[in-house]
């Protein structure tokens, strides 16, 4: 499933426009993602909680050259799945 599914779904559940599905799902991807840049955690409940990681600085390896490289520290996306949703995979 892709953006373009989640948008049909939207749009046949609210019986709005396509474009209108397109803004709602735009807005809510862009929330959780503007709370992640604040460095918020950002629930959902019955899905699961979005945070940020940092990751430490570190030295890694060219795989065609074997050199030695130094991978600086960063921050990344991390998601821990809700029990229920978990469940419902199962």
């Amino acid at each position: 499933m892709n953006k373009a599914a989640i948008v049909e779904v939207v749009h046949g559940v609210l019986n709005t426009t396509k474009v209108q599905a397109e803004q709602v799902v735009d807005t809510v991807f862009d929330s959780i993602v503007g709370g992640l840049k604040k460095g918020d955690e950002v629930s959902i409940a019955g899905l699961g909680i979005f945070s940020v990681k940092t990751r430490k600085a570190r030295q890694a390896r060219n795989p065609r050259t074997g050199e030695s490289i130094s991978v600086p520290a960063m921050k990344v996306p991390k998601f821990r799945a809700a029990k229920a949703l978990k469940d419902a995979v199962k």
